[in-house]
């Protein structure tokens, strides 16, 4: 196992949190409009689940010597609330894409600790997407 090429992996991954944490956060302090507490709220709980999955990732990195990125990879801000919940699915769709692909890697690369971190963190992913994909219907069929 290449404990360096994994650890490389999970900072991607966790850039990606952290952006996923940035962008949550900020649309859950300006959501306004139709449906906008329980959409905030939505909000809110994603970045939480994001903040666990950075920091498991961070742990699973320190172990295999690397040391933990801090900075988040880009992110969206403001907008209406339709495309609040657009940039959050667009967000959580590349997440998954680049989890599934990693996934892979760490099975390739015999790491099945890391293998089980990226499935639980994509599980998760795919959760948040099917609320986002789902908010969004009922905003098409509501207005």
């Amino acid at each position: 196992m290449d404990r360096n090429r994994i650890a490389a992996l999970l900072n991607e991954v966790r850039e990606r949190e952290l952006a996923a944490i940035m962008q949550y956060m900020g649309h859950h302090y300006e959501a306004e409009g139709m449906e906008s507490p329980e959409i905030r709220e939505a909000f809110k709980d994603a970045a939480i689940s994001e903040m666990r999955h950075a920091e498991k990732l961070a742990e699973r990195i320190v172990y295999l010597g690397g040391i933990p990125v801090q900075n988040p990879a880009p992110f969206k801000r403001g907008g209406d609330l339709r495309q609040m919940i657009q940039d959050d699915m667009d967000l959580e769709n590349g997440a998954i894409a680049g989890l599934r692909e990693k996934i892979k890697i760490c099975a390739e690369e015999g790491d099945p600790a890391s293998r089980l971190l990226l499935e639980e963190v994509l599980s998760d992913e795919e959760h948040h997407a099917d609320l986002w994909e789902t908010l969004l219907g009922r905003r098409a069929a509501g207005g």
